[in-house]
């Protein structure tokens, strides 16, 4: 007989990443993270800013699971949250019930939570406007979330297609939420200085009256266009 699990799974114990990297990771825009790690960083584009006032936000990432319609393992997360932290709530992309509105944003806010990320659904607009804390959603409802577990917090989970371990590093805007492995802050820090160094460059060129895209003259070069007219 296999025995029940506990309803509420907390793991407090994890490192966090050197202040310094953080601040620089934190400070680039989406796009440009994503480049540094390949392209392939981001969070399902469903999850966007639902809270007009703030929409941009870098901390670590606290993860919990709380499943479908479910946010016992939100409270977990609540309770242990540092300043800095992002409270990543996986829940298995459900819709159909909110697991944080206005008050819960509140709590977080008063930690000195930096955002709320969750591939499900948030309510409470007008509340979590007024608190004023980034939340970041796949979808909104008025409809509430059940509070029975089982859940964790702690653990890696997988949130908006990413799977995401405490500790990470998780950075939104209005273009969506990148989330970089805390094994590849050395990684993301290096090709990020690569990044933004071409594209200031190929800015200063298109506001000095660039016309063409550059992918296209170059291949104009090499001759492998082939005009059909």
């Amino acid at each position: 007989m296999i025995d029940d699990p506990p309803l509420l799974a907390i793991r407090r114990g994890f490192a966090r990443p050197d202040r310094e990297a953080m601040a620089r990771l934190g400070a680039a825009p989406t796009g440009n993270l994503a480049d540094a790690l390949g392209g392939r960083a981001a969070m399902r584009p469903v999850i966007k800013p639902v809270v007009s006032a703030r929409q941009r936000f870098a901390g670590v990432a606290l993860t919990c699971f709380c499943g479908p319609g479910d946010n016992l393992a939100v409270m977990g997360a609540l309770s242990i949250a540092e300043p800095g932290d992002v409270i990543v709530a996986a829940a298995d992309g459900f819709a159909d019930a909110a697991i944080c509105g206005d008050v819960v944003a509140g709590i977080a806010r008063n930690r000195g939570v930096a955002a709320f990320v969750t591939d499900g659904a948030v309510r409470d607009l007008d509340g979590l406007d007024q608190v004023g804390l980034p939340v970041f959603a796949a979808s909104v409802t008025p409809d509430s979330c059940a509070r029975s577990g089982p859940g964790t917090v702690g653990l890696p989970v997988v949130c908006g297609g990413v799977t995401v371990h405490p500790g990470d590093i998780v950075v939104g805007d209005r273009d969506g939420v990148v989330v970089i492995p805390a094994a590849r802050i050395a990684e993301a820090l290096e090709a990020l200085a690569r990044v933004q160094e071409a594209e200031a460059a190929i800015l200063a060129e298109v506001a000095a009256g660039l016309a063409e895209p550059l992918a296209i003259a170059a291949l104009a070069a090499r001759n492998l266009i082939r005009s059909l007219d």
